[in-house]
């Protein structure tokens, strides 16, 4: 039987059938996954990627991306518990981990996810102070991170990490935390200044004590000095005058005054 044997309606029919095999075959790329509904029911596993055939009216597809998605959570208005207004914002990447309950468990598993971002930023945040908070960022990343993927989980998404982004505070307490810095590092200058003039301190008795133990070593120490000054050539003279000279002399001075004075 040839073509021209087949009648026109034969023809119009063929030609129905091709198109709507071709407008049936779809092809997902290898980080899509296609949900098929075929009369209304999903189907137990997802389909892809490559290609699939979905056969409409009976069937429909739900295309769903299985690579990571990064949601920037808006400024959030927080109250931490030492009563200190701050805004926060944060950046949350996730990932479908089962495209059947992403696809039907939740209307726009993106939005839910954002949502639940915002709502678990105010609480977990408001939960700590603000020193904890600008110190131990890391750890409040990741129980943040945890309770969310806790709560995505049931929906088919895998929360990967949460970082907080921003941290904005009001300008009174902006203020005040520059001056407590500069208080904290004048404190350290001072104590570092302490500690030096205690060490040379403890320096100059561990000298004393050794010089007293060999009473030549005062002589040889202030011949090294007239050295050094004499290098400089200036016209200044030294005269060596032992302390126990000063002494002696005090004594005769106060006994001549005792004679006078009788």
């Amino acid at each position: 039987m040839s073509v021209g044997d087949l009648s026109l309606p034969v023809l119009i029919l063929i030609v129905i059938v091709v198109l709507y095999l071709l407008n049936s075959i779809k092809i997902l790329r290898e980080y899509e996954r296609g949900v098929i509904f075929r009369l209304g029911r999903a189907l137990p596993s997802a389909k892809g990627p490559g290609i699939i055939l979905v056969f409409r009216p009976i069937d429909q597809m739900v295309r769903i991306s299985l690579r990571q998605e990064v949601l920037e959570v808006p400024p959030q208005d927080v109250i931490t518990r030492d009563n200190v207004t701050i805004k926060v914002n944060a950046v949350v990447t996730l990932y479908v981990l089962d495209p059947n309950s992403a696809a039907i468990k939740v209307s726009n598993y993106v939005y839910q996810t954002s949502q639940l971002a915002q709502t678990t930023l105010r609480t977990v945040l408001g939960e700590v102070e603000l020193d904890e908070l600008l110190s131990h960022r890391d750890k409040l990343n990741l129980r943040i991170q945890s309770i969310m993927d806790q709560r995505t989980e049931p929906f088919g998404v895998k929360v990967v990490s949460v970082e907080v982004k921003q941290v904005d505070l009001p300008e009174q307490m902006q203020r005040a935390m520059a001056k407590q810095a500069e208080a904290e590092r004048e404190r350290r200058s001072k104590i570092i200044h302490a500690e030096g003039e205690y060490s040379a301190a403890q320096r100059l008795v561990d000298a004393a004590q050794l010089l007293a133990e060999q009473p030549i070593t005062l002589q040889l120490r202030y011949l090294q000095t007239l050295t050094e000054i004499g290098v400089e050539k200036n016209t200044t003279i030294v005269f060596p005058l032992p302390v126990e000279l000063l002494g002696l002399l005090n004594k005769l001075a106060g006994a001549i005054k005792t004679e006078k004075g009788q």
